[in-house]
């Protein structure tokens, strides 16, 4: 609370806790609430981080945010039990892994027409999913902000756009494209949701998930593989959904300024990637 910490980050911390907490039960043999502060030490930290590497085949910059929330925990012990600021500085002191920059993922024209083509759009849940690809595609929210997104956030009409909130509490109006606000306005009316209600639904009615999201997308990237071949040589992640509406903005000219705010990034270098990509 004191911090105003976003339930993402909260849920980041909570999620490398878990983790910890498992490999500390399986190592040391003690349960979560018999752990002493002790037993969290730089060894047993540095075998953790190499026990995500090694075992559970994550990344660098995977096993880099699970040491940022742990780091986050021993400034907060720093302050609340000095007895332990050697161990501290010392766990504090470790440093982020450096890790290769691949070339980002995307996917082309023809890619996502294939992506698109693979939803079958006779059902209702077939309906949703067209909408909330196409919408992926063409906006470059983040997934978190797709997840987020209420019957209200969409504004149609003259200077259709949609609103949504990224990172860092950034509130942002994305414009939409013809085709995207006609699918909207189709999808709204048949949601038939009071305005605070989620835009993308579950079955249940709640919000989906990001774990929803991602098997949808495998889904029918598995679909469409069997037309368009080179999906096939690719990783189709939502986030790849994202870099593609930033490739298509920029092979149509727009100023990488205005890319940068059309993505919500903090600064416009961070549209450097797609120089390259390109």
């Amino acid at each position: 609370r004191q911090r105003r910490a976003s339930p993402n980050t909260i849920s980041g911390y909570r999620d490398s806790f878990r983790l910890l907490f498992h490999f500390a039960k399986e190592r040391l043999g003690k349960a979560p609430s018999k752990l002493i502060i002790e037993d969290l030490n730089v060894s047993f930290i540095g075998d953790f981080l190499d026990h995500l590497e090694k075992h559970r085949k994550n990344s660098a910059r995977t096993r880099n945010i699970r040491l940022a929330a742990i780091h986050s925990f021993f400034q907060y012990v720093a302050f609340e039990e000095p007895a332990h600021a050697l161990l501290c500085q010392r766990v504090l002191a470790m440093p982020a892994k450096r890790h290769e920059r691949r070339p980002i993922e995307f996917l082309n024209r023809e890619e996502i027409d294939a992506l698109l083509a693979s939803v079958d759009h006779s059902t209702r849940t077939g309906r949703r999913d067209r909408t909330l690809l196409l919408l992926a595609v063409q906006t470059g929210l983040r997934v978190s902000e797709l997840t987020n997104l209420n019957c209200q956030d969409v504004v149609l009409g003259t200077g259709a756009h949609v609103h949504g909130q990224g990172k860092g509490r950034k509130h942002r109006c994305t414009p939409l494209r013809p085709e995207t606000a006609t699918m909207l306005d189709a999808w709204l009316r048949e949601r038939h949701g009071r305005p605070d209600d989620p835009l993308f639904a579950s079955i249940r009615g709640g919000k989906l998930s990001r774990d929803a999201i991602e098997r949808l997308l495998a889904k029918y990237t598995s679909i469409a593989e069997e037309k368009c071949l080179s999906l096939k040589r690719k990783n189709v992640s939502p986030h790849a959904l994202r870099h593609s509406a930033a490739m298509d903005l920029l092979q149509h000219g727009v100023d990488r300024s205005v890319i940068a705010l059309w993505l919500g990034h903090e600064s416009v270098e961070t549209t450097q990637i797609y120089l390259h990509a390109d």
